[in-house]
């Protein structure tokens, strides 16, 4: 099948790599004549596991990138809009899905053959009957269901595993406004062995909240666990593999630490939130899962707080390790090792950080206010602190590293990362996100 891909960001660049693994002609589109040049030299503007590859191996033979939107809908069957809906004051900024509607709008009115316009990025439930679908028939002045197609396939990637995710999908939800759209669209994922969920527009909308708020609610009950944890001398690991053995809860999400960030889940807690409340309902949990992330991002310094004087913080060296906000990833939206580092910042403290990936985009946010290392080693030289606040699994065995360039090692573990046993063997003072304070 041809499949054109607006958006070249994490969803829609998974997506047009994927499809095309698995021998579909894909055009990839974006406004960015750079991030169009770099596909198309098979170079991927984003870090993913196994993308490079994938990339290498199908630009040019069945991927190609261009700006042309107009001409990669009028030479292909499907259209995936993949584009941003970024936060905006609590709910999701509809600019990009809103101009790539009415682009698409534009070719499909000089289009004869029936075409499918799939919405994949994540939209609050309505948007696509309200919103994208008006749009389309504006511009195109045809009917959706009649003249086009129109679906909802909402994505469930994991940044870092996203290539992993897409060809091993748990379930496939299509959303559809016809019955002929669903099935050229239910064809398309044909060779998936996983359920297929074919449901109504609003319906697919609100599984793709659901599962997150669903996932961001877990973290933050752990991490709610875990400070009570702290207080009452137990290990929450040990609590979390207890009740992880439970087939109600399973063991997934269930790993203690300074809270949930990235591109999703923070932006679609924060958009269920406001529809919610315009629906003149008040959701309380969801709310209480917000305000549990916003204060872990932090707990850090806060167990910092038991070991020294903040007051005294001033001008001590602290060294970060991670800045993205989770391992397998150099994205740093919303990361909590940035509000860990930020907070150390605003509390005077020399602070040097490292990542195997991140550095780049945390500069854009945490500008020269920090020093940037190039190795784990460089950013504990004489530290008086050591944060891990990225769970990248090189600091898993920095043992070495912190004992060397530390003259009196303290470790504030904020992924549980290290082995609290094997550190204190090693001479290092070891505190942890629900590890007993000793």
């Amino acid at each position: 099948m041809k499949i054109s891909i607006i958006g070249t960001g994490y969803v829609g660049l998974i997506t047009g790599v994927c499809f095309a693994d698995l021998g579909h002609d894909v055009e990839c589109v974006d406004v960015v004549k750079e991030k169009v040049d770099s596909i198309n030299q098979g170079n991927a503007p984003i870090h993913e596991e196994n993308l490079d590859e994938l990339l290498g191996k199908h630009v040019g033979k069945g991927l190609n990138a261009t700006t042309d939107l107009k001409a990669a809908v009028l030479d292909s069957d499907i259209t995936f809009v993949c584009v941003g809906t970024p936060d905006k004051g609590g709910m999701i900024d509809l600019e990009y899905v809103e101009s790539a509607s009415s682009e698409i709008g534009r070719a499909l009115e000089i289009k004869d053959s029936f075409h499918v316009a799939v919405v994949k990025s994540t939209v609050s439930p309505r948007t696509t009957d309200s919103v994208v679908i008006p749009i389309l028939e504006e511009f195109s002045k045809k009917s959706a269901g009649g003249d086009f197609g129109v679906c909802v396939n909402p994505e469930f990637l994991r940044e870092g595993k996203a290539v992993w995710d897409f060809m091993n999908p748990d379930r496939i939800i299509i959303g559809e406004y016809d019955k002929r759209s669903g099935d050229i669209l239910n064809n398309l994922y044909s060779e998936f062995n996983c359920p297929v969920i074919r449901t109504d527009l609003r319906t697919a909308e609100m599984i793709k909240y659901a599962s997150n708020a669903f996932l961001a609610t877990k973290i933050s009950f752990i991490n709610e666990i875990a400070n009570i944890c702290e207080k009452m001398g137990v290990d929450v690991r040990d609590v979390a593999g207890g009740i992880g053995l439970d087939k109600r809860i399973n063991k997934h999400f269930l790993n203690a630490g300074i809270g949930f960030g990235g591109s999703c889940f923070p932006k679609d807690m924060s958009a269920l939130i406001s529809e919610a409340i315009k629906e003149n309902y008040n959701p309380g949990l969801l709310k209480a899962v917000q305000d549990i992330n916003e204060k872990q991002k932090i707990k850090p310094v806060e167990i910092m707080g038991g070991i020294i004087d903040l007051k005294e913080l001033k001008n001590k060296k602290i060294g970060v390790l991670g800045l993205a906000f989770k391992g397998g990833t150099d994205d740093v939206r919303e990361s909590p090792a940035v509000s860990t580092t930020k907070e150390l910042i605003r509390l005077g403290a020399k602070v040097r950080v490292y990542d195997p990936a991140a550095m780049e985009n945390a500069k854009l946010i945490l500008g020269n206010r920090v020093e940037y290392c190039k190795s784990t080693g460089e950013a504990l030289k004489d530290a008086e602190v050591c944060v891990i606040a990225t769970e990248w699994s090189e600091f898993g065995d920095i043992y070495d590293d912190i004992t060397e360039n530390m003259e009196k090692p303290v470790v504030i573990d904020g992924r549980r990362i290290l082995d609290p046993e094997k550190a204190k063997s090693k001479g290092i003072k070891y505190f942890g996100v629900g590890y007993p304070v000793s």
